[in-house]
């Protein structure tokens, strides 16, 4: 699957994010268990409420900490994100 600037990700149905203090770490919750997210997934995945798409995610993100070029990688999370269900 290849994901594109325009798609509007969005946390699937049955999943929830949320910061875990004794993680000290973003979290994805899900029936089968757990995923520790690490902070780089973390700011693509709370960014993935289905109001933004794929470029204005990069553009806030790029913006937030002065960077540019990031799009393969974000674009590479959102796909392995939606590849395992996490995001539809």
């Amino acid at each position: 699957m290849s994901t594109h600037e325009s798609w509007k990700p969005r946390i699937a149905p049955g999943m929830r994010l949320q910061m875990e203090p004794t993680q000290n770490a973003w979290v994805l919750l899900y029936p089968e268990g757990m995923a520790r997210l690490n902070p780089s997934a973390s700011e693509v995945l709370r960014r993935c409420d289905g109001t933004l798409d794929v470029a204005a995610i990069t553009a806030e993100l790029e913006g937030l900490f002065e960077i540019r070029g990031i799009l393969p990688q974000v674009q590479e999370l959102v796909d392995e994100g939606a590849r395992r269900g996490w995001i539809v």
